[in-house]
Formats: structure tokens, sequence, C-alpha cells
């Protein structure tokens, strides 16, 4: 099993924590000194640089959240001069202003090195053709792919997003081995892929990156099934670095955070107390290396558990598992809690049920209303009303085992729900607060 870079990927631990507590105290020196948000909210909590001598020292600083970085639009968290940053991105986010990140030159090339890990663990190398499916432009996904299989030395096909048949011809005519990609955009290419006609036999695919949306287990199975392939889960996020952060490898058994560059924490997101190792709760990471926006103790609202054991593949990188949802768009439905991807691995489980739903809730005289719409395989949908009325029994009887809530079930003919080039859109939420 190939690792890119194996004296940091396989590094002993009391060797990275070393490592570690000397680029967190840089980094917070870096923050105090140069980004008065970071100088303001220390002094407030009675913190100098001096007073971070250890990595456990790390609870005693400030949080930082996304509202921080609008606040202080557009530039306000940068720690360096304009003239050093090389590179803006931003991310758009659903109200307010857009999130800004920059870099500076070692950034990118940080960026670059953690996306050759990445790719690395997919089973990618020089010899791969990598195409890129992810949006270039503000976003990071395509830019960061770009980079990371640039430095490996692969041949990259910087297609972006969008124009499916233009897609098809590459994969077909270039012999695209690795897909890079959001998973629900994989499912939708897999359709095509058997709607044109092309044998798959044609395609020299092996293997695909997916991320910047939550995904389940099923749908992994259901995206190795159609399009043949090795499923990699990564994880990233703008304001840390991009994609990048955290990957799987070849043993899909978590995502390798990248800790000599961001170091992660699991925390109550009620109490923000950092919870034991093992915990499940909401992720928090600090940037140790990044020059042009160091994040200091960044909530990232992403819920999951972090592993410290060995993995098989021989990395010691603390890996985390796939995020259960998100802290802060969870739907609390009549007093239960419900993430999507709950919904999602029960209707994967249902071989008549097309991976492709909507989630709509209401409040209604006070109480709250949820309904699902889901799409259903076509040969299904042609059977008798009396049969689709079972299966849409049985799927909400499935939904209320699995879930405990009563779920109003709409099944849809094929294509009814949009579909997405990006993150796929799978909650309308009308309710007034």
């Amino acid at each position: 099993m190939e690792i890119w870079n194996s004296h940091f990927e396989c590094m002993e631990r009391g060797e990275l924590r070393k490592i570690q507590t000397e680029r967190l105290r840089e980094t917070v020196e870096r923050a105090y000194f140069n980004v008065p948000f970071y100088r303001r909210k220390m002094q407030e909590a009675g913190l100098g640089p001096e007073c971070i001598r250890s990595l456990d020292d790390i609870s005693k600083l400030p949080f930082t959240t996304k509202n921080d970085l609008r606040d202080t639009y557009p530039f306000g968290m940068f720690a360096v001069p304009m003239s050093e940053i090389v590179r803006l991105h931003a991310s758009s986010g659903t109200t307010g202003k857009p999130t800004v990140v920059g870099y500076t030159r070692n950034d990118i090339s940080t960026w670059s090195e953690v996306m050759a890990r990445t790719l690395t663990s997919a089973g990618a190398d020089r010899n791969d053709f990598i195409q890129i499916a992810y949006g270039y432009g503000l976003f990071t996904g395509g830019l960061g792919l770009h980079y990371g299989g640039e430095k490996i030395g692969a041949s990259v096909i910087p297609v972006s997003g969008g124009n499916t048949g233009r897609q098809l011809q590459l994969m077909k005519d270039f012999g695209t081995t690795v897909l890079a990609c959001t998973p629900s955009y994989a499912l939708f290419l897999a359709e095509a892929i058997q709607e044109s006609g092309i044998d798959r036999k044609e395609l020299k695919l092996k293997a695909g990156v997916f991320g910047a949306e939550p995904w389940t287990e099923n749908m992994r199975r259901e995206i190795e099934q159609k399009l043949q392939i090795k499923a990699i889960d990564i994880y990233g996020l703008s304001e840390i670095i991009g994609p990048g952060v955290s990957f799987e490898c070849m043993e899909q058994e978590g995502l390798h955070i990248n800790e000599d560059h961001f170091y992660p924490e699991i925390i109550d997101p009620a109490t923000l107390e950092v919870l034991p190792e093992g915990s499940s709760g909401e992720l928090v990471f600090t940037t140790i290396t990044k020059e042009g926006l160091p994040m200091v103790r960044y909530r990232t609202r992403d819920l999951t558990r972090l592993n410290y054991s060995r993995c098989k593949c021989g990395r010691t990188l603390v890996r985390m598992e796939k995020c259960l949802g998100r802290s802060d768009d969870m739907l609390i439905i009549r007093g239960v809690n419900l993430f999507p991807s709950q919904i999602e691995t029960v209707l994967l489980e249902m071989s008549a049920i097309k991976p492709h739903y909507l989630i709509i809730v209401d409040r209604i005289n006070n109480l709250d209303t949820i309904e699902l719409q889901v799409e259903v395989d076509e040969e299904f949908f042609q059977d008798k009303i009396s049969q689709l009325q079972a299966l849409r029994s049985e799927l909400q009887d499935n939904l209320e085992n699995a879930i405990g809530l009563s779920i109003r079930v709409t099944l849809v003919e094929p294509k009814t729900i949009e579909r997405s080039e990006g993150k796929a859109k799978r909650v309308i939420d009308k309710r007034k607060y």
C-alpha cells in the first residue's frame, strides 16, 4: 500500500506530539501579534502566547466560528500583509457574507502536500489520469485536487463540474482512472453512463475520491457497485485549507487527519467542554502551519469521533469517523433529533428506491410535519397502484422503526427530483422560528 510521506504519516505519536506542540506555539504567536481579532479574544480571556506551553493548554484558547470570519470580512482574519497572499478563495454559504480565505506560497505548498497524500491513499500515482469534476473558481474543491494531482505527477483533467456529456466523453477518450467529485454527482454520472449505452469495459476507472457533502456507507456501496470502483471518502473545509484535511485509505476504516498540519479536538457542542478520547462530539481544528489565515480552535459543526489506534495501512495519523451530521443542521422534529443521513441509510437498503430524495419540513397548526419525496426505480414505477402503495407503506414502516418518527412518504417518478452537479440539496425547512 503506497504512502506519499511516510515520515509524517507513520510517525510515532510521541514525536508527532512534540512537533504539534512547537507548531501550536508558533501559530498562537502568529495569531496574537498579527490578527487583532485573536489578540482581543485572548486578552479578554487573560491569555498571552506565553500561556500556551503544551498541547493540553489549547483548551484555554477561545473558539473561532464562521461568523467571526463574516464579521471581519473580507481580510480581517489574515495574519500576513496582502502582498504575501497569492490566492483567495471564498465560500458563499447559505446566508450572510461569504467567508474569505487566503493562502501564502507556503500555504499552497502545504495544500498540495496534503492532497498528494490524499490521492496516493486512493491508489493514484504518476501513471493515472485524474478527472476533476469538482467546481473550479472560488470553491476550493477543484484547485485543491488539481494541485495534489500535479504534485504526484498524474495527468490532471480539469473538466470542472457540470456538462455531463463532456464528462463521459473525456472519461472514455482520455482513459480516466480516478474520478474526483461529490458522491451525489458520482451517482448522477453512473446513471448517465448506463443511459448513454457506454460499456463499462470501455472505461478505465478504478477509484474515486468523493467529498464536500455527507454520504453514507450504503451510498458508498451503491457507487462502488454502479461504477465498479473503489470509493474513497475525503474531508475538508475552506476555513482550514479546503479538501485535504483528512482522507480514507484503502482500508476504508476512518479518515486519516493530516494532524501535523491540523490539530483536532472533540467537544460537546452544548457545553463546549473537550470530551474524553473515543467520545462522539463536534470536531474542532486548529491549523498549526497555516500562515495566511491561521485558525485557532475553529468549530466545524461536524459531528464525529476520533480513533487513535494504528491503522492496518501503517499510518499512525488519527482517524475520524464519517461525519454523522452537523450540530447546526440537525433537524429536530417533534422532539426527535434527525439527520438526513439516517433517512438515506434506510432508502439505500431498499432496491426499489432510488438514492434521490428531498426532505420537506413544515409547521402546521403548531405541529411539525415532515414529508419525504423519493424516486422509485423505473421498473417498479410501472407496477400497479396497489404495489406502489405497499412499497410506500414498507418504506414508512422502515423509517419509523429506524428513526422513531412517522414520516409521510411521497413516491415520485424517476428524474423528478432536481439533480445537483455540486452539493445535493436534501432538506427544505419551511418552519418559521
